[in-house]
């Protein structure tokens, strides 16, 4: 999203606050959230000052009026990979992210940064991964959090395994920057 816009979508209100487009409309629909209709149409337009003044109103984060960018968390202990990966996430795909090296940092950063892409190691020492992966799936706030698996351990089995514990995707070590891409836009494919 171009910082200089002035109105915004239902669509992209709804990444900047990290919520469905639903919960979007529902807002318009019931005069919490400020805007107008398009003449002729049923779609919505809210300006960026009422949103400004709603997301304030609700204590939603502003973090996400920074960037309409997609918000990734790289959480793994190895800091070649999450250095590489910020790297490469930042300049070639554009997105906004962040790091942690522990379970429980990564804890903290989605509480603040409310990503949209959860890029975890499943071998953290500190957390069970699948319980993180759990709680964040648990937490109202990061219901739309899509979480992906990070291991260079996973037998094809173990890999499905964790699609059924809640994951929304899984990635293999060493991988190349495509396949990451690729996993994070289909990951948020799914909500947007």
């Amino acid at each position: 999203m171009p910082r200089q816009k002035d109105v915004l979508t239902t669509g992209e209100v709804a990444k900047i606050c990290n919520v469905a487009p639903r919960t979007v409309s529902k807002w318009f629909d019931s005069g919490q959230l400020r805007g107008y209709r398009i003449p002729g149409s049923k779609d919505r337009r809210i300006p960026l000052n009422a949103l400004i003044r709603f997301m304030k109103q609700h204590h939603i984060p502003l973090d996400g009026l920074r960037s309409g960018q997609t918000r990734v968390l790289i959480v793994d202990s190895d800091r070649q990979i999450v250095e590489t990966l910020n790297g490469v996430l930042t300049e070639q795909a554009n997105y906004d992210t962040h790091t942690a090296a522990s379970g429980f940092s990564a804890g903290v950063e989605c509480e603040k940064f409310r990503p949209h892409v959860l890029l975890l190691d499943v071998h953290l020492k500190d957390v069970d991964a699948i319980e993180l992966c759990r709680a964040v799936k648990d937490n109202p706030d990061l219901q739309l959090t899509k979480v992906i698996a990070m291991s260079n351990k996973l037998t094809d089995g173990q890999a499905h395994q964790l699609l059924t514990k809640g994951f929304d995707g899984y990635l293999r070590k060493p991988f190349n920057v495509r396949q990451v891409i690729e996993q994070v836009e289909d990951a948020i494919a799914v909500v947007y």
